[in-house]
């Protein structure tokens, strides 16, 4: 029996004492971080939001087997935001819908979430109105055509099935009872409505696809409201997606119990938690950046310096070489090589061990 076949469903209930502790610290560092962030100037707090969303992004669409070109979605969030960057980039449609979605998620947070506006979520998702080869209902509840909806693993011939949702002709009904729950005001404690959210929302499953990234989106939406901001400073499903296996384990055993769901709301908030503290790294990168452009602020840096000084800055994959420098800005191998020596002149670059055509250069910070 699934926990949506239980008589007394959607009643979910918990034990207050459990979770007293873990709700009083995840609100203490929650509060700690955000004034922090208050303390900062507009550019740094924009610049971690920035960040933060970039991250959110894209590990939302790890968990889900998804990878997602980090300059595409970094461009997308810093063109919504009104973010005046160097070296923005094109991004894709399917990028463009995943950040649009969340930017509508948080920055509109305290908008009523509807059915509607869901429907608009989940058609920005698929814009082509496929999921890789499948065809899907874009911008409507499913409606169970080809089966009912499962969430299966394994070969074919020896699927394991971990969870099924109501049948489609109960959806409609489970997701205005949901909505009306997450729009009526109770002393439910916002951080626990966070976690029932999203897995109520992940239990009725009530599309063909996306569900996941959606029900995560609902939490961060929750979470902005309890903080009454839609910026953001750290990143949930970039926590979630360190701990995947655990997330779906546990997943697939509330789902599979009662109606009890005091232990997922135990890794709700422990993860949660991490979340918080995880933030730290990214507060210290942007603290490091800016510290950095303080000492060249004066330096006749031409734009292709700039350029890729912010890219190695903002997380820059692998080492930089002569070669990537050069593809970076598109210059020749020449006009890239002697830019890095300028860097090295001016103490921004040093070089690496080794040399040859493996030669690489890092920020001297």
């Amino acid at each position: 029996m699934y926990i949506w076949e239980q008589t007394d469903w959607p009643n979910f209930r918990w034990d207050e004492t459990r979770l007293a502790k873990r709700l009083a610290q995840v609100s203490r560092e929650q509060g700690r971080l955000l004034g922090k962030m208050e303390s900062l100037g507009f550019d740094l707090r924009s610049e971690a939001h920035l960040r933060t969303l970039t991250e959110d992004v894209i590990k939302s669409s790890e968990i889900e087997g998804e990878v997602l070109e980090r300059e595409q979605v970094r461009s997308s969030l810093a063109r919504r935001l009104g973010l005046e960057l160097g070296g923005l980039v094109t991004a894709d449609r399917h990028v463009e819908g995943v950040v649009e979605m969340m930017l509508d998620a948080t920055g509109a947070c305290e908008q009523p979430l509807t059915e509607a506006r869901l429907c608009a979520w989940h058609a920005a998702l698929f814009p082509t109105g496929y999921s890789g080869m499948t065809r899907v209902r874009v911008g409507a509840w499913r409606d169970d055509h080809t089966g009912p909806m499962q969430v299966i693993s394994g070969p074919i011939g020896k699927e394991r099935v971990h969870y099924e949702a109501p049948p489609a002709a109960r959806v409609a009904g489970e997701m205005a009872c949901l909505l009306r729950w997450f729009e009526t005001s109770d002393d439910t404690d916002p951080l626990l409505r966070a976690g029932l959210a999203h897995l109520w929302f992940v239990t009725v499953h009530p599309f063909d696809d996306g569900n996941g990234r959606i029900a995560r989106a609902i939490a961060d939406m929750a979470l902005a409201r309890s903080e009454h901001t839609g910026q953001r400073f750290y990143s949930l499903s970039t926590q979630i997606r360190r701990e995947r296996d655990t997330y779906y384990r546990l997943l697939e055993t509330t789902q599979k119990g009662e109606l009890e769901v005091t232990a997922w709301l135990e890794w709700f908030l422990d993860c949660l938690l991490r979340a918080i503290e995880g933030a730290g790294e990214t507060l210290a990168a942007v603290l490091d950046k800016a510290r950095f452009w303080e000492r060249f602020a004066k330096a006749p840096l031409n734009e292709r310096q700039i350029k890729v000084l912010n890219r190695v800055l903002d997380g820059f994959e692998g080492k930089l070489t002569s070669s990537k420098y050069a593809k970076l800005v598109k210059c020749s191998q020449d006009t890239a090589y002697r830019d890095i020596l300028d860097l090295i002149e001016r103490g921004a670059l040093r070089k690496d061990a080794g040399g040859g055509r493996s030669t690489s250069y890092s920020l001297v910070r």
